[in-house]
């Protein structure tokens, strides 16, 4: 298992590493421009690369165990944030949308908080009711009604993204701890009902999927950021252009530091640059998998899978849309991409990765499992 570890240790390190690099080579002009400093944006990813760092350490410190007595309370703190976000005067509206807390300077991104708070919560409330999984009111109906409740709050910022996002990875969740297949095929056709209808009564974002549809015809307009991310891939080819030579970073690709990062870096490192980052994206999904079945108790194995599909969705999604295999959306490529939230909650997430790995296999997994099994009536929903 220590083996393990030191592979999702080094995979995370060069995966934080390589985005470094790429940020300050991909912004440096942008930030010169806009805020007349080149590293603007990259001393701030460092001021949260070390929050990050701090908070992965602790995360992998602490016994999973004992995070099954704060979901609860990081659920409630989670949900007000969600809703301080949507106050005009209190939420920052960048873009058209409501998604930002100003604290210290920093933008804070709730619903990056929320993506691990209803993780933690599912994993727990889904191992506690293992026995009556099946049920509809409790097994079913209860957890899809919590998720639901914050899938709607981050709707309406709107992060349309995020909330498609975090609705599969709880969906998948339920699935894998055993939800009557009754109760979850019909819910998940309706919620895809859903989302359809609330594409298509949105003309922005019933043009998007139009311009997925026939990105040459839309390359003008709704489709000209995946547009110019498929220019920088086809300029890049095999081997690059060379680091720092990027020409669509150069005012041509929007938001090319943030959702877009992954073209420019096809651009420079060519395609034997992304295949040698989507490798490591794979060992770290490999990792968690691994984590997840050598792990005793459901919790443990819940909350494993729950922030390794949530790693691995986003990337698939973030690497499928400047790819255009997927319609547009705006998320960020994990530990790589510009975003301090998002970082921050990716290095926590393989802090918690780490800390089943380290106290799920153990012998004070086992007291502490037994531990909570004596009070499992004592424990919040």
């Amino acid at each position: 298992m220590q083996k393990t570890a030191v592979i999702l240790l080094l995979t995370t390190l060069l995966l934080v590493t390589i985005g470094i690099v790429m940020l300050f080579s991909t912004s440096s002009l942008y930030a010169r421009e806009k805020y007349g400093d080149p590293n603007y944006l990259l001393k701030r990813q460092l001021v949260w690369l070390a929050v990050g760092a701090v908070g992965c350490v602790a995360a992998a410190s602490t016994p999973y165990p004992r995070l099954r007595r704060w979901c609860v309370p990081l659920l409630v703190v989670t949900a007000v944030l969600l809703v301080l976000v949507l106050l005009p005067g209190v939420g920052r509206r960048i873009g058209g949308a409501r998604r930002w807390l100003s604290l210290g300077g920093l933008q804070v991104q709730p619903s990056e908080f929320a993506k691990l708070t209803v993780i933690l919560w599912l994993a727990h409330y889904l191992s506690k009711q293992k026995r009556r999984i099946e049920e509809f009111g409790r097994g079913f109906f209860l957890p899809l009604m919590v998720t639901g409740v914050f899938l709607a709050l981050i709707l309406a910022e709107p992060d349309f993204g995020t909330t498609a996002l975090l609705g599969m990875v709880a969906f998948a969740m339920m699935f894998i701890a055993g939800v009557r297949q009754a109760h979850f095929w019909p819910t998940v056709l309706a919620g895809l009902g859903a989302f359809a209808v609330l594409i298509w009564q949105n003309p922005n974002r019933a043009e998007r999927m139009l311009a997925f549809l026939d990105l040459e015809k839309y390359k003008s307009g709704k489709g000209y950021q995946v547009w110019q991310a498929m220019l920088a891939f086809g300029s890049g080819g095999v081997n690059g252009l060379g680091l720092g030579n990027s020409r669509q970073k150069m005012f041509w690709l929007p938001e090319a530091h943030t959702d877009c990062i992954a073209a420019i870096l096809g651009e420079e490192l060519g395609l034997i640059g992304m295949l040698v980052v989507l490798a490591l994206f794979v060992t770290l999904l490999v990792c968690g998998v691994i984590i997840a079945m050598k792990t005793p108790d459901l919790n443990g194995r819940y909350l494993a899978l729950g922030v390794t599909l949530l790693i691995a969705l986003q990337t698939l999604i973030n690497i499928g849309v400047v790819t255009a295999w997927l319609p547009t959306k705006g998320l960020p490529l994990p530990f790589i991409s510009y975003g301090g939230s998002s970082l921050m909650m990716n290095l926590m997430a393989v802090g918690i990765l780490l800390s089943v790995l380290r106290y799920g296999p153990s012998e004070m997994a086992e007291q502490t499992q037994e531990f909570f099994a004596q009070r499992q009536e004592a424990l919040p929903i």
